[in-house]
């Protein structure tokens, strides 16, 4: 039988000679997956012997590793602003850079206000769920237009012990005659031409439509701005996520004397990523 020290060696060097990038690190992480252990773990039990389950499902992930296919997509759960996400190819992979947006708006709102507030395009629900964790007297709805994201957000709520409506439907169509506080939305927003050029981990494995927001990747915000105010109450805030050089374009879209405030805010990068605005 194979020990741990093993099959590291053999799945890292496999992976290095199919020039996948960061070889060793994906083995251990695969292997920490298979194992149910913590990566540092592995080398406290070097010499242990993997029984056969474990080799057929260490193979079977290494052998969807050279295909490009995601990590996260292997494992099937992110961390996510302390909340565990279960993802699949049915909802785009939450990024780091998301998870930045959901630290500027709990900043923003009072965790004693007893308000509303939307997760549109919410895919795997990661936003709306983080957000109810840490504003637990908010009323929080998710929508959607992919029953199968739903689906899956639905099991995330459920996993992470939140109780939020779920709703179905085309942006903000779900919510005719209603009005919220506080919408926050990541839409599609990669252009077509820039969908093309996307790594294969992305573009062959993760939701087309979750990714691409129209020929020009700002057409949902075009829509946002014509839709938003009749689902807004006064002094109602929306948070977006926007795709790197998209603020000016964006801040024109939303120039209408109807919104109170604007405001850009950087990601880690330092690249224009979130957007947020006031009502009047």
């Amino acid at each position: 039988m194979k020990s741990v020290s093993e099959i590291l060696n053999v799945s890292a060097n496999f992976l290095e000679n199919k020039q996948i990038e960061r070889p060793r690190r994906l083995a251990e992480e695969l292997l920490a997956y298979v194992l149910q252990c913590k990566r540092i773990d592995l080398y406290l039990q070097y010499d242990r012997p993997l029984i056969e389950a474990e080799l057929d499902l260490m193979r079977s992930l290494v052998k969807r590793c050279i295909h490009q296919e995601p990590l996260d997509y292997l494992i099937g759960e992110v961390d996510f602003f302390g909340c565990k996400i279960v993802v699949d190819k049915r909802v785009l992979i939450p990024r780091p850079e998301t998870e930045l947006l959901v630290d500027l708006i709990v900043k923003k709102i009072d965790p004693l206000e007893e308000k509303i507030l939307w997760d549109v395009c919410t895919g795997s629900g990661c936003i709306g769920i983080a957000l109810k964790k840490r504003l637990p007297k908010m009323q929080i709805s998710l929508s959607d237009f992919s029953k199968e994201a739903l689906q899956l957000a639905s099991e995330n709520s459920r996993k992470n012990e939140v109780d939020l409506e779920i709703c179905e439907g085309d942006l903000l169509q779900p919510f005719c005659g209603r009005k919220a506080d506080f919408i926050v939305c990541n839409p599609p927003y990669v252009s077509v031409s820039e969908y093309f050029s996307l790594d294969a981990s992305v573009k062959d494995f993760e939701p087309r439509m979750a990714l691409v927001g129209g020929e020009r990747g700002v057409e949902f915000y075009e829509r946002l701005a014509k839709e938003l105010p009749d689902f807004l109450t006064s002094g109602a805030s929306v948070f977006l996520e926007i795709g790197s050089g998209q603020g000016d374009d964006v801040k024109k879209i939303f120039s209408s004397p109807v919104w109170a405030s604007q405001q850009l805010y950087l990601d880690w990068s330092g690249k224009e990523r979130f957007f947020f605005l006031e009502m009047q």
